[in-house]
C-alpha cells in the first residue's frame, strides 16, 4: 500500500512538473515572438490569458470614438492647416478608411478590426519614421555624433527643375543653390535639437516659411520675432521637421524611403505597398539625379502611406527596442534617446515619440509608455511594461485612453 501511494504521489507531481514546464515554455515562446512577413499569427485573447469580453469592449470603444473629420484627407486639410498663409497643399492627399486598429500582445495579433491592409495618411507618424532613418545614420557613423552642427553635413543644394532650364533676367546675380544652415542662427543648429524640434529653425523650404506653420495670432511677430536659442523652446513645426529631412537626404546620399525599406521595412517583414512621399517641389539633383526629399508629415500632404499591420510591426520593433529577432537593427542606446525628455518638453522625446511621463498623455497608462502620433488620430501605443502594441486609426482624441484603459483591463 505504501508503495501504491508513493508511486501515485511521484505520478502527481510527475504531471504537475510536466505542465508547470509547458506553460513556462509556452510563456517564452509568447514573449520572444517576431511575425514574419505576410504570416502574423492571430491568436484568441483568451489563449494568451486576456479576458476577451474586455477585449471586445475595448474595439467597440475605438469604433464608437471614430473621428467625425472628412475621410477626404484634401478637404479636411482646407479646413484645417490649408487655412494657414501659404496652406496650399502641395503633396498628395487620399480618401481615408473606416476607423480601424490592431491589438498585439506578447507578438501575437490578438484583435483586429476596420481596414487593416489599406494604405492610408499616417501624417505626423511619419516623423518616427524620419527620426528612425536619422538614428540609422548615427548607429552607422555617417553621423558621428546628435550634437554635431547639421550645417557640417549639408553642402550646397541644388534644385531639380526640368522645365527651367534657362534662368530668366530678373534672377541674375541671385543665388543658384540652396543653403538651409547657412543664417548666424540655422549654422549652429545640431541634430540634437532639430530632433527635439527645439532648434527654431528658420527660413522657408518648398514655398513654406518657418513662420506659416502653426502661425503666431500676433502677425507683426510672423517676420520680426527673435530667435530663441536652440534647445530653448519647443514649437512643433513641419517646415523645421522638412529641413531635417533635407539634411539627412544629403548624409545618405540617396532617398530616404530607400534606406528606411532596406535597414528597417524589409527586416521586419513589412508589406511592399507602403509609400513615403513628398511634395511635388521638393526635387534636388544628388549625385547627377532627381531625388525627391519626402516630408516628415501630411501637412501640405504628403507623407508616409502606410496600412496598419506595417504600422504595428514598427512598433513592435521599438517595443523591442530597436531588435528584430536576433537582429539588432537600431541600436538600444538610439530607442533610450528616442525616449529620454528634456526639460523643456517633458513628455517629448526624438520626433514623434510622445512619452507618458506621470501618467499626463495617457491617464490609464503606465508612466513607461509611449506613442507615435499623427493627426486624425493615427496612433502606435507602445507599453514595454505590458509587452502591448496597439495601432489606433482614425480615432477621436477623446476615444484614445478610453479605449486603452479598457484594453489594459483585458490583461487583469
Amino acid at each position: 500500500m505504501i508503495k501504491q501511494y508513493c508511486f501515485l504521489f511521484l505520478a502527481a507531481h510527475w504531471v504537475l512538473l510536466s505542465a508547470a514546464q509547458t506553460n513556462s515554455s509556452a510563456k517564452t515562446v509568447l514573449k520572444n515572438y517576431y511575425p514574419p512577413a505576410n504570416n502574423w499569427e492571430h491568436r484568441t485573447p483568451e489563449s494568451v490569458g486576456l479576458n476577451a469580453d474586455k477585449v471586445k469592449q475595448a474595439v467597440d470603444t475605438a469604433k464608437f470614438y471614430e473621428s467625425k473629420n472628412p475621410r477626404n484627407m484634401e478637404i479636411n486639410h482646407y479646413q484645417t492647416f490649408g487655412k494657414e498663409p501659404f496652406g496650399e497643399g502641395i503633396g498628395p492627399f487620399e480618401e481615408r478608411g473606416n476607423q480601424t486598429g490592431i491589438i498585439v500582445y506578447k507578438g501575437y495579433m490578438i484583435a483586429s478590426w476596420g481596414d487593416v491592409t489599406k494604405c492610408d495618411m499616417t501624417h505626423s507618424v511619419t516623423k518616427s519614421f524620419l527620426s528612425t532613418v536619422v538614428g540609422l545614420a548615427v548607429d552607422k557613423g555617417l553621423i558621428a555624433s546628435t550634437q554635431d552642427i547639421v550645417a557640417h553635413y549639408v553642402p550646397p543644394i541644388e534644385l531639380y527643375n526640368q522645365s527651367s532650364i534657362n534662368r530668366p533676367a530678373e534672377l541674375f546675380g541671385q543665388p543658384q543653390l540652396l543653403h538651409p544652415f547657412e543664417t548666424p542662427h540655422n549654422s549652429t543648429i545640431t541634430w540634437e535639437t532639430m530632433l527635439r524640434q527645439t532648434s527654431d529653425w528658420e527660413g522657408t523650404l518648398w514655398g513654406k516659411p518657418d513662420w506659416a506653420d502653426r502661425p503666431d495670432a500676433d502677425a507683426s511677430k510672423w517676420h520680426n520675432r527673435k530667435r530663441n536659442e536652440q534647445g530653448t523652446v519647443y514649437e512643433y513645426n513641419d517646415v523645421r521637421v522638412n529641413a531635417l529631412a533635407l539634411a539627412t537626404t544629403s548624409v545618405w546620399r540617396k532617398p530616404l524611403p530607400q534606406v528606411l525599406k532596406q535597414y528597417i521595412m524589409d527586416p521586419i517583414g513589412a508589406s511592399n505597398t507602403w509609400r513615403w512621399t513628398g511634395y511635388r517641389s521638393a526635387w534636388i539633383v544628388l549625385d547627377g539625379q532627381p531625388v525627391q526629399s519626402v516630408s516628415g508629415g501630411g501637412h501640405w500632404g504628403g507623407g508616409m502611406f502606410i496600412h496598419a499591420e506595417d504600422m504595428a510591426r514598427f512598433g513592435l520593433l521599438t517595443l523591442r527596442k530597436g531588435k528584430w529577432n536576433d537582429q539588432q537593427l537600431l541600436s538600444e542606446k538610439w530607442i533610450k534617446e528616442a525616449t529620454t525628455p528634456t526639460s523643456v518638453k517633458k513628455d517629448y522625446g526624438y520626433m514623434n515619440w510622445f512619452l507618458n511621463v506621470d501618467g499626463q498623455l495617457l491617464p490609464s497608462a503606465p508612466n513607461s509608455a509611449f506613442m507615435h502620433i499623427g493627426n486624425g488620430n493615427n496612433v502606435i501605443y507602445v507599453d514595454p511594461k505590458n509587452d502591448l502594441v496597439v495601432v489606433l486609426r482614425w480615432i477621436d482624441s477623446k476615444g484614445i485612453d478610453k479605449t486603452i484603459q479598457q484594453i489594459l483591463a483585458s490583461l487583469n
